[in-house]
């Protein structure tokens, strides 16, 4: 039986080394990130069924890598949950680093390497029935799933704690009874695998829930003294049961045996030029590796991505770890550049060349003579222009605009498009040879909505930058904030982003970012309400703001007013409202309050 996706059905020209199904389309499929050599692809997973990794004609994933065996492992996709398991290769096969011991379940984001190559999870999984013990890992999805729903709902704090208990080997029953007697009954536990657990935390503060999860693994620690933990949270690390049991598997993959370790271990900071690329979704972990590989080459690349990816920022990569580091790095939009004047301004012109042409002219191609040149859209090139792209390419020599010799360039040329190239060639808009020629390496981009995981972590370096731009106090995103970032697909991507919040900076005047704050799009009131509103005409219907922002903003203006009576005391401000002592803290750090008024 021939599964959806397989490369003989859909035959597409990409890896030289695989032959991957076309890319998944923006209707969310599950797909594989395939890294092989110096290019990535994507291949579509089926719905239901099985999917045979190797080198084998008949395997599904085909991969030509000699570090891969025939038949290396095996994917299977049942009720939109996967699993892999090793066919006995002689390389073996693992997840996150961890080498296989039978059947493994898989989250998304999740790093499988087969041999030399390495392929990334992104899953889209189907709703399934809650089963009937809480202790299963179906029952413990299904159960995490519900948790976060209700933290969403009800603006309460969840959270996931791995706990890995390294080398030793611990049979699940004792795991689950060394464990059990520590839970209370609103917090759920499975076990992963043979020595490791993951667990549901509900309704904890965050110094609460870092107190709870150091006390769990302290009591793993007698029976695995090398185990380590790692936690995420919702809303403020994730928003889906998937996010959150990515980076706490990878935090305790980070963690130093008998600790715990938190988002922020899982994020690398990649310094491109002038800018820092704040990287933890595994896919693009993978992919910068990728870039850092190809670095070095004078090849071509081209990458592919949707408007807003990143594309810039891969190109800055392989320019900073190529030996051309040291000169100019070009980007050039070819949608900005006039069409009538192109040429000009790519390979320049001599004086006299076309009516205006009173001076020579160095093209930008040239002016980059030593260094990079990053072509950002060039599917908008015509074909003239792609020619004559082409035999720079080819022969390292350029002819400016009415001149007769050729003169020598020396530039590693990157391209960009978030187009599909190939269809653009079948319709005759884009060269053939061309595209084979910058087909060399290709990269593919993910667009932001499936790699959520690093949302918060954006949101926040950005909305930092922007505070400090202004000279402005730094503000906070309060939890029911990134849980609208979170639940929005962001269309223009990360420099959609960056751009809201930079507007956050710029208009929100208290200390934290709160809803109301937030443009319609994402969840903001639809219409602003003027201070001073004008009189409604007779027999207008009267004009109201949502009743918990009332109520939020009066409950915050009660305990200023109780801050400044109790001279900064937070116990005796609480308990001048008759508040909980616990509440009112809660409450200050997401108001943004300090705990003395200023003078």
């Amino acid at each position: 039986m021939r599964l959806p996706g397989h490369p003989d059905d859909n035959a597409t020209v990409s890896l030289p080394a695989t032959t991957p199904s076309p890319g998944p389309s923006p209707g969310e499929s599950s797909y594989l990130l395939v890294i092989e050599g110096g290019s990535s692809s994507t291949f579509r997973l089926p719905t239901e069924g099985e999917v045979v990794i190797g080198r084998a004609q008949d395997a599904e994933v085909r991969i030509q890598d000699g570090s891969v065996s025939r038949r290396h492992a095996l994917l299977s996709v049942s009720s939109g949950e996967g699993a892999i398991a090793d066919l006995g290769s002689h390389n073996g096969t693992r997840v996150n680093g961890q080498s296989l011991a039978g059947a493994t379940p898989l989250v998304s984001g999740d790093v499988i390497s087969v041999g030399e190559v390495i392929l990334v999870l992104h899953q889209k999984r189907a709703d399934t029935a809650a089963p009937s013990s809480v202790l299963s890992l179906p029952g413990f999805r299904q159960r995490l799933a519900e948790d976060v729903a209700r933290a969403l709902r009800y603006q309460r704090p969840s959270g996931v704690l791995f706990l890995d208990g390294a080398d030793t080997v611990l049979d699940p029953p004792v795991i689950a009874a060394a464990l059990e007697a520590h839970l209370r009954p609103l917090d759920a536990c499975a076990c992963w695998s043979a020595s490791q657990c993951v667990l549901s935390l509900n309704d904890l503060e965050p110094d609460e829930m870092e107190e709870v999860s150091r006390r769990l693994l302290d009591h793993l620690l007698p029976l695995a003294p090398r185990a380590r933990a790692g936690l995420a949270r919702c809303p403020a690390d994730g928003s889906d049961a998937d996010a959150l049991l990515s980076l706490a598997r990878r935090a305790a993959s980070a963690a130093l045996p008998g600790a715990l370790a938190t988002e922020a271990q899982v994020v690398e900071h990649k310094r491109l030029g002038e800018h820092v690329a704040l990287i933890a979704d595994p896919a693009m972990l993978r992919l910068h590796a990728l870039l850092e590989q190809l670095a070095p080459s004078t090849l071509p690349v081209l990458i592919h991505g949707e408007t807003g990816t990143g594309k810039e920022l891969a190109a800055a990569a392989l320019h900073q770890g190529s030996p051309r580091r040291g000169q100019r790095l070009l980007a050039i939009n070819c949608a900005a550049l006039p069409e009538a004047l192109v040429e000009s301004e790519l390979f320049g012109h001599e004086r006299g060349a076309f009516s205006g042409a009173v001076t020579a002219k160095v093209g930008l191609l040239e002016s980059a003579q030593g260094g990079t040149v990053f072509l950002d859209e060039v599917a908008e090139l015509s074909l003239s222009t792609q020619a004559r792209l082409l035999r720079v390419l080819e022969t390292r020599r350029l002819t400016r605009l009415g001149e007769v010799h050729e003169r020598p360039v020396d530039l590693r040329l990157v391209a960009a498009t978030h187009r599909e190239l190939s269809a653009e060639v079948q319709a005759g808009r884009f060269r053939q040879d061309l595209y084979f020629r910058l087909n060399a390496a290709v990269v593919h981009l993910p667009p932001l909505r499936h790699r959520r995981v690093e949302i918060p972590i954006l949101a926040r370096a950005f909305l930092q930058a922007a505070c400090e731009q202004l000279g402005r106090a730094p503000l906070l995103l309060s939890d029911r904030v990134m849980a609208c970032l979170l639940a929005f697909d962001w269309p223009g991507n990360v420099r959609e982003l960056k751009n809201d919040m930079a507007f956050l900076a710029a208009t929100v005047r208290d200390a934290s970012v709160e809803p109301w704050h937030l443009p319609s799009k994402l969840g903001g009131p639809r219409t602003p309400v003027p201070v001073d509103p004008p009189v409604a005409p007779v027999g207008a219907p009267p004009r109201f703001r949502p009743i918990e922002e009332e109520l939020r903003e009066l409950e915050r203006a009660r305990m200023v007013e109780a801050l400044e009576a109790s001279g900064g005391v937070q116990t005796h401000a609480a308990e001048l409202l008759a508040m909980p002592r616990r509440t009112f803290f809660t409450k200050m750090k997401q108001y943004g309050l300090s705990p003395r008024p200023p003078r």
